[in-house]
């Protein structure tokens, strides 16, 4: 979709070029952790370059050393910050547009290259609008170009995100997880591209309505779900999708409390299985029909950790020929479509 040049925008405010970080609230924001005082020093920074046109807002920043600036570039490189105050940064229109589709409201800034309009997708968006340089564009996008990147938003994180190692415990997935029937467990994905193409695929072979029931499990060693090429790669499903990144403990906890079996994909022929491997079919895809299933995929480096080896049945994805093994988003886009649960196969069997 191509963005429309705006007539030029009128001249930013003399505070627009350079904000001083304590500008607003500077006793408040020293008793802040960094992360929220990083926010709020930011949403000032915006605050203080506010024009008005027509009736709308808009803001300017022209200077890299700007607050907000400082915050979104915190964002992109940052999986600690971006947690800590439960923010993250989209670049570029394409997931832009594909997250406004259900998440509009959780943006809080748009940043638009200077004189570019809002798209006519974005119409609808109230918030804050922010209009900057080149300079800047690049910065926050660490692109070299701007020609395919004009825009950029800093929106909310999902609600349905739970970090369980840092702020929250065990009780927090009774809200996330309802009688679950199909859980993706990523165990040491570090491929971003590879985890969000994941996620992705777990969104699509979901059952309609089944968005809070079941989700994604992220174990220790994966690469963060809000990494910039995970965001990218996953289409705004990671957006969709309750995402719960926690240990072997935790996952323990949730198979017990509602009785869910354990899979877990493996090449046949990698030396570290010592138990019996079966072959994905239709027979066994149709044994499994009823059953609340945990489907638990290693990464193509390491392979599945001792822990998944032991608690897991591990199956395979028989193949012709030389190789001996996918990518594993393929191979994971083929177990999920082979182990939908029973109502997602008879909506898709149904369908004329």
């Amino acid at each position: 979709m191509l963005l429309v040049r705006a007539p030029p925008s009128p001249p930013p405010l003399s505070a627009a070029a350079n904000f001083p970080a304590n500008l607003e609230h500077p006793l408040r924001l020293r008793g802040m952790s960094s992360s929220r005082a990083g926010v709020a020093t930011a949403a000032a920074a915006a605050k203080s370059a506010a024009s008005s046109l027509g009736g709308q807002k808009r803001k300017q920043v022209a200077s890299v050393s700007n607050p907000l600036v400082k915050h979104c570039v915190k964002l992109r490189l940052s999986a600690a910050y971006r947690r800590s105050c439960r923010r993250l940064l989209l670049v570029g229109l394409a997931p832009i547009l594909e997250v406004c589709r259900f998440e509009l409201d959780a943006i809080d800034y748009l940043l638009l290259l200077d004189g570019v309009e809002v798209p006519e997708a974005l119409r609808e968006f109230s918030g804050d609008v922010v209009y900057v340089s080149a300079a800047v564009m690049k910065k926050v996008s660490g692109m070299q170009s701007v020609d395919s990147t004009e825009a950029i938003a800093v929106m909310h994180m999902p609600n349905h995100f739970r970090d369980l190692g840092s702020h929250e415990d065990g009780i927090a997935l009774d809200g996330l997880f309802s009688y679950p029937k199909r859980i993706l467990v990523l165990d040491g994905i570090q491929d971003p591209g590879n985890l969000g193409t994941l996620i992705r695929s777990a969104c699509a072979f979901k059952m309609p309505y089944s968005f809070l029931k079941d989700g994604v499990f992220l174990l220790p060693a994966c690469c963060d779900p809000f990494n910039e090429k995970a965001i990218r790669a996953a289409r705004g499903a990671s957006l969709q999708l309750p995402i719960v990144s926690g240990t072997w403990h935790d996952l323990h906890a949730l198979m017990t409390k509602y009785g869910m079996k354990m899979m877990a994909g493996h090449p046949e022929s990698s030396s570290d299985a010592s138990q019996e491997i079966y072959s994905l079919s239709k027979k066994l895809a149709d044994s499994l029909l009823n059953e609340s299933l945990c489907l638990v995929l290693g990464s193509e480096g390491n392979g599945l950790s001792a822990e998944t080896l032991q608690a897991c049945e591990l199956v395979n994805i028989p193949m012709e020929g030389t190789f001996e093994s996918l990518n594993v988003s393929v191979a994971g886009g083929i177990f999920l479509f082979m182990l939908q649960p029973k109502g997602q196969i008879d909506r898709r069997t149904s369908t004329p």
